[in-house]
C-alpha cells in the first residue's frame, strides 16, 4: 500500500477520446484512498483539443497560485497541442511554486513538450511516466508501470535494472533527458529544447516506423544534439511494423547506425514509452548508466521525492 495522496488533473493536448478509461482510472485512485481534483477536464472539449487553447493553458498557469499544492499533477493524455501553449506558459512562477516542495509532474507522449520546455527554461525536473486515461485507466492495469511510478517518485535513490540486447558495455554519467522522440524533434530551434551537455538521452515513441525513427535521429545528429550525449537508451517503440520492402532493415539496423557512425553506446530494451509496461524516469536528474554482459542499470538522484 501506499500513502494517500492529492492527484489534480491537467489536460494540455487531445481530447480524451476514451471516456472509460479515464473514469476508470479516477475510481482506481479513490479506491486506493487517493484524492483526485479536477475531474472536470476529462470531459472537456474544443475541436479535436481537451478544450480551447485558453482552457487548456490556464490548467497549467494556475499551477503557479495552487495552495496547497497536489502530491502529483497528473496528464490526463497526450496526442496533440502542447506545443501550441509553449509561448504562453508562465515558467518563471511555475517553476518557483513547484520548487517550493516536492511535486511530481508526470506524463509523457506530447506532455514530453511541456516537460522539456519547462526544464530548458527553469531546470525543472519533471517525470516522464504514466498518464490517466492510457495507464492508470488500462484494463487491466499494469502492476509494473504502477510500481515503477511509486517507487520513482519515492525513492531518494532510483534504481532501474533491465536485461538489454546492447552489445555497449561501459559506464557513463550525465544529466538523463529525453521522452517522446518526435516531440524532442518538434523543439530544434526553438527555447523550449533543453541544451543538455554530457546528457543521457532516453528515447521512445509510437505509431513510426524505423526509417522514420531514424530520420528524426539524423536530425538530432545533424544539428549537433547527439554529439553532446554520453550514451542513448532506447525504450519501446510500438504500433509499427515490417514489410517485405524493408527487407531486414529494422530498429537494431538504426540503434547500430549510431554506433558505427556517430560512436555512441546505444543501450535499448528498457520498457519505456507508450507499451503498456513503463517505467517512470525523472526528466533532468542526475543519472548514471552502466551496462555489462546484458545487464542494464540506472541509478538516478536529485529528483523531487514526495514525503
Amino acid at each position: 500500500m501506499h500513502p494517500a495522496r492529492s492527484f489534480r488533473l491537467i489536460a494540455p493536448s487531445g481530447y480524451c477520446h476514451n471516456q472509460d478509461a479515464a473514469r476508470r482510472g479516477i475510481e482506481r485512485l479513490q479506491h486506493a484512498g487517493h484524492r483526485v481534483e479536477n475531474g472536470a477536464v476529462v470531459a472537456r472539449r474544443f475541436q479535436r483539443f481537451a478544450g480551447t487553447d485558453a482552457e487548456r493553458l490556464a490548467d497549467i498557469n494556475a499551477l503557479a497560485a495552487s495552495d496547497p499544492l497536489p502530491d502529483i499533477i497528473l496528464a490526463v493524455r497526450g496526442g496533440y497541442g502542447a506545443t501550441r501553449l509553449l509561448d504562453k506558459l508562465d515558467y518563471r512562477s511555475i517553476a518557483q511554486r513547484l520548487s517550493s516542495e516536492p511535486v511530481a509532474l508526470c506524463g509523457h507522449s506530447d506532455f514530453t513538450a511541456i516537460q522539456l520546455a519547462l526544464l530548458a527554461q527553469t531546470g525543472l525536473i519533471s517525470f516522464s511516466g504514466p498518464m490517466l486515461a492510457g495507464n492508470f485507466g488500462a484494463d487491466p492495469v499494469s502492476a509494473f508501470t504502477e510500481h515503477h511510478f511509486w517507487q520513482a517518485i519515492s525513492s531518494p535513490e532510483l534504481r532501474v535494472n533491465w536485461q538489454s540486447e546492447s552489445p555497449d558495455c561501459g559506464s557513463w554519467q550525465g544529466r538523463l533527458w529525453g521522452g517522446n522522440l518526435a516531440m524532442i524533434c518538434a523543439l530544434i530551434g526553438t527555447p523550449w529544447l533543453p541544451q543538455i551537455e554530457g546528457g543521457i538521452l532516453v528515447i521512445e515513441d509510437v505509431n513510426e516506423h524505423p526509417f522514420r525513427i531514424e530520420r528524426m535521429l539524423l536530425q538530432l545528429q545533424q544539428c549537433g544534439i547527439l554529439a553532446r550525449q554520453q550514451a542513448i537508451i532506447t525504450g519501446s517503440f510500438t504500433s509499427t511494423s515490417l514489410s517485405a520492402y524493408d527487407n531486414g532493415f529494422g530498429f537494431d539496423t538504426v540503434w547500430q547506425r549510431l554506433r558505427d557512425e556517430y560512436q555512441l553506446p546505444v543501450i535499448s530494451d528498457l520498457a519505456f514509452g507508450h507499451a503498456p509496461d513503463t517505467v517512470t524516469l525523472p526528466l533532468g536528474a542526475h543519472a548514471t548508466l552502466d551496462m555489462s554482459a546484458g545487464n542494464a542499470r540506472l541509478s538516478i538522484t536529485g529528483h523531487p521525492v514526495l514525503r
